[in-house]
């Protein structure tokens, strides 16, 4: 058995300083860690197998709404100021606020291989919301219509990268994401608009290197194709306007925006299944397939 000796202890916490405080509770200098609830929800969503009792999505939307609870708003408004003025496009696709909340009728006529019959595929077969998150919010400001955006865009990102709605899928089009947001925004900004994103990326690691290693090779595969293809992105996708590519072949949006490397469809189908314990055939977590 292995035995982690004093020594090792020793020398990993060499430098290691003591503090006393007079609080009765715990406390530390980040606020990330001084509050409970996320530090419960944190170790529960890295420790826990993805069992048949819950969907690998469970518990997002709480870590999400503590991460924005916690963020000092008056420097994002600032950020979302200054890129604005660094960055056109950026400006463009704040001001315009067009939304991509479509419905089945304003997709079901547009020609096979558009992105727009791809758009009525996903509404009226795949039985996933498109508009499944932050439900409800009102858009009135450049950060509302940000929000409400990207989880619009969320999913024709999945249709147009080829990183299908799978367990290895999701994985690469978070490292996409990641490494086109870091590529074009100060890194400040990028952090804050990744930060859901960096939460997923960790977590989904952590379980797979404990509880289904099997997966752990495909995944590092899907992060260095993710990576290798939101490298080439013109700009990040989530500020692209899909409306007005409805007509467009998938092919000839790839070409325009650098989507490069798109695996064939089906690539890593068998991710999910491989990712979770087995499912209850009529229980819970049918929907939430994909790793995040």
């Amino acid at each position: 058995m292995a035995q982690v000796s004093q020594a090792d202890v020793d020398y990993y916490n060499g430098g290691m300083r003591t503090f006393t405080t007079e609080s009765s509770v715990l406390v530390s200098s980040s606020r990330y860690l001084n509050h409970g609830g996320l530090r419960t929800l944190i170790a529960q969503e890295m420790l826990r197998r993805n069992g048949a009792d819950l969907p690998n999505t469970a518990f997002i939307p709480q870590v999400a709404q503590i991460l924005h609870e916690m963020e000092d708003m008056p420097t994002i408004i600032r950020l979302f100021e200054e890129e604005k003025q660094r960055l056109p496009e950026f400006k463009r696709w704040l001001d315009r606020r067009i939304t991509s909340d479509f419905k089945v009728d304003e997709v079901k006529d547009f020609a096979p291989g558009t992105l727009g019959s791809v758009i009525y595929d996903f509404l009226a077969n795949s039985g996933y919301n498109i508009d499944h998150f932050f439900q409800g919010m009102k858009i009135d400001s450049d950060y509302t219509f940000y929000l409400k955006e990207r989880v619009f865009t969320h999913d024709i990102e999945h249709m147009i990268t080829g990183f299908e709605t799978n367990f290895c899928g999701e994985v690469a089009l978070l490292s996409a994401n990641a490494r086109s947001l870091y590529g074009y925004f100060r890194p400040e900004l990028a952090s804050f608009i990744n930060r859901v994103g960096t939460y997923l990326k960790a977590k989904t690691t952590m379980k797979m290197g404990l509880y289904y290693p099997q997966v752990m090779p495909e995944m590092l595969e899907a992060e260095d194709i993710g990576s290798a293809q939101g490298k080439n992105w013109k700009v990040p996708l989530m500020i692209v306007c899909w409306r007005d590519h409805l007509d467009w072949k998938i092919e000839d949006i790839r070409e325009e925006y650098g989507i490069t490397g798109a695996p064939p469809s089906g690539y890593w189908e068998w991710t999910t299944a491989a990712s979770q314990d087995p499912r209850y055939s009529d229980g819970p977590g049918q929907m939430a397939a994909a790793a995040e």
